[in-house]
């Protein structure tokens, strides 16, 4: 699967969280555990997901366009999302 992002977000993301969005490629998409993004009209559906990556769970927002996974956000999850990410697996 095509993975995108814009790489003036990805200097955002890097300096805010600390993670490159083109951590995104070792994501397994189906893997991921998702919810629609409804905390505001974004102009497009988005998607809030959590999903582990090298032993670490994180949570990634993106939205699907056409074929490809366009991400927004990627970060580590707190431990507040860890533990409920662990109660509902």
């Amino acid at each position: 699967m095509e993975i995108t992002f814009d790489p003036a977000k990805d200097s955002s993301n890097q300096r805010k969280h600390g993670v490159s969005l083109s951590l995104a490629q070792e994501i397994d998409w189906p893997e991921v555990m998702a919810k629609p993004d409804t905390r505001q009209d974004y102009g497009e559906v988005r998607e809030i997901g959590y999903t582990v990556i090298d032993d670490r769970l994180y949570c990634v927002v993106f939205t699907q366009r056409a074929d490809k996974m366009h991400v927004i956000s990627l970060r580590k999850a707190n431990s507040r999302e860890v533990r409920n990410y662990v109660e509902q697996t």
